[in-house]
């Protein structure tokens, strides 16, 4: 087929299942102009479209014919400076041990995304999701790779860990980044692994300008958002018997009346109520990073959780990033659910080198379509 060519100040890009805008906020870090951002769910409108200059799709991909997507944004058939991103709602291949009825539905979310991909071939197409998608029975990636592969696309992949790209948490996801620009292999980010470039929770977050030190339940009502969630009594108890700087609920685990029922005859999960470590990267921030009771979320020194602006920029988002909804639980999961900025720079760097070696290899008649 055809391909139309463009200048390289060009780069454009759809974010599919966009959420609060994590891969958005990333490339246009880097100037890589992201038209717009589709989501099922309405609450993400106010959070996407007043943080970043894109237009917010409010439609279900399941359910939208792929030459409809025209009719919203300014996109054409093969054009090679185009991205399409599809990092689909991952619960359903999480290694987490949890209930996947509420997420079943998603499973096959990268089945209707290839429709897309398959309409319009863009230049560049980048998936991320948790690990399992891989290697989980009954995943769709072998066939959107075996599609990629006949429409021409070659593609690097990989499981990259966040903590490798300047995102201060182990946060591990499997990276697809293709291409039908072939003229040059494209290639994933090095993950840089020497010690003094990843980004500790002491970088991040603990200079007490910038954050503040807060109680359990303080409610900040400016565009900060440093707020945490209630204690009861006994959970505030147990927090302050946790020693600090990544401390666990060993230390409670002999007292009658703070240990849980379900930890009397169990070892293991030692998570649960632990404190984050000053000197290392926070663990992977779920959509419930604001309770202590659901993983290591409590702050290595205060008696609390960590507040919705640490999660945030422990998922590398700017300080100034506001999300949008009176409720903190929905907040979490906007967060939690991101594709951290830092990471989806990175990847947005990878295509930028690629779509500049290709236009470079071009004769020169071929480079500049107006």
């Amino acid at each position: 087929m055809p391909s139309r060519i463009t200048q390289t100040s060009d780069l454009k890009a759809v974010d599919f299942f966009c959420g609060a805008g994590g891969v958005t906020c990333g490339f246009t870090n880097i100037g890589i102009k992201v038209l717009g951002g589709i989501d099922i769910d309405p609450k993400f409108k106010d959070t996407y479209e007043l943080n970043n200059d894109a237009k917010f799709i409010n439609k279900d991909v399941s359910n939208l014919e792929p030459e409809k997507l025209q009719e919203y944004l300014p996109i054409e058939r093969n054009e090679d400076n185009l991205i399409f991103v599809g990092c689909s709602p991952c619960q359903y291949y999480s290694n987490l041990k949890s209930d996947k009825t509420k997420s079943e539905s998603g499973r096959l979310l990268l089945e209707d995304f290839k429709e897309f991909v398959l309409f319009y071939r863009p230049g560049f197409v980048f998936i991320e999701n948790v690990p399992g998608l891989e290697t989980k029975k009954g995943s769709p990636l072998h066939l959107f790779k075996k599609a990629l592969r006949k429409e021409g696309y070659t593609f690097d992949q990989n499981v990259l860990n966040a903590k490798y790209f300047g995102v201060p948490q182990n946060r591990r996801r499997f990276v697809l980044l293709a291409t039908r620009l072939s003229n040059y292999q494209i290639e994933l980010p090095r993950q840089v692994r020497a010690k003094n470039s990843i980004v500790t929770v002491q970088k991040a977050i603990g200079n007490f300008e910038i954050f503040p030190k807060i109680e359990a339940g303080n409610k900040d009502e400016t565009r900060f958002q440093h707020s945490c969630a209630k204690l009861s009594d006994l959970n505030l108890q147990r927090v302050r018997q946790v020693p600090h700087n990544g401390g666990t609920r060993k230390a409670w685990e002999n007292d009658s009346e703070l240990q849980l029922e379900c930890y009397k005859n169990h070892n293991g999960h030692y998570d649960v109520y632990g404190r984050l470590f000053w000197d290392r990267p926070a663990p992977t921030i779920t959509t419930r990073f604001i309770y202590t009771s659901t993983g290591r979320y409590s702050h290595p020194d205060q008696d609390r959780a960590l507040s919705l602006r640490e999660g945030a920029t422990l998922q590398s988002f700017p300080l100034d990033y506001q999300f949008y909804s009176s409720n903190q639980g929905t907040i979490a999961t906007m967060i939690g659910n991101a594709v951290p900025p830092k990471l989806s720079e990175a990847i947005g760097e990878s295509i930028k080198q690629h779509w500049d070696k290709w236009l470079n290899s071009l004769p020169e008649q071929e480079q500049l379509i107006s």
